[in-house]
């Protein structure tokens, strides 16, 4: 019966907007669109919620699965309150992105909503033309033969935890190619970090760039 109560318990908490379970005191949920869909981005309303998949995991061999530091250099670490007003005040402004930085399979297994796929190889395999197509998507211009990036979005980039590296190499990467640290946060909790909290993943079809 206790499922049901939760069921019920949750359907109506939606309905008031007055969660058990908040994202902070003054947050209950945030509603973000992923792909054309809303998706409303909250905590699982069950106190005895466990994760039982991948994510549950403690040990992994390092190398390669080392613990990272808290920083990157010149890049700013924020972490999952961070990111919920980042989705909150600039994704759903336009001027924010989140990029999910793993392979396309991870991407298309489950992700944070709201975010794009650009693997952390993708520059190892595309040339400078097709890596301005990418930032012209993310809002570099080109003027006078001269990329530039001051009207381009705000990236909020993550991978699969504290022990994955591919964050940190698409944002060495990005930077490389002359987008500014200052415009790049990193999600340094990652996927194990946001389902620790319960928060709404998504599944989808795999929508990435090549």
């Amino acid at each position: 019966m206790r499922w049901w109560f939760l069921i019920i318990f949750t359907i109506y908490a939606i309905a008031q907007e007055d969660l058990l379970i908040r994202i902070a005191p003054d947050i209950s949920y945030v509603t973000v669109k992923h792909r054309g869909i809303k998706i409303k981005v909250m905590r699982n309303q069950d106190p005895e919620h466990l994760l039982l998949d991948d994510y549950s995991k403690t040990s992994r061999p390092c190398p390669p699965f080392c613990i990272h530091p808290i920083r990157l250099k010149g890049i700013k670490t924020i972490a999952t309150l961070e990111l919920v007003k980042f989705m909150r005040d600039k994704v759903n402004s336009g001027k924010g992105v989140i990029i999910d930085a793993r392979l396309p399979q991870w991407y298309k297994a489950e992700t944070i909503p709201s975010s794009i796929n650009i693997p952390f190889v993708v520059f190892k395999k595309i040339d400078r033309k097709k890596a301005r197509k990418i930032f012209e998507l993310l809002g570099m211009k080109v003027k006078d033969g001269h990329w530039d990036f001051s009207q381009a979005k705000e990236l909020a980039v993550f991978c699969n935890g504290l022990w994955c590296d591919q964050s940190r190499r698409l944002i060495d990467s990005l930077v490389k190619y002359g987008y500014p640290k200052e415009k790049i946060y990193w999600y340094r909790n990652g996927m194990q970090g946001w389902k620790l909290l319960g928060l709404t993943t998504v599944v989808q079809q795999v929508n990435t760039a090549k």
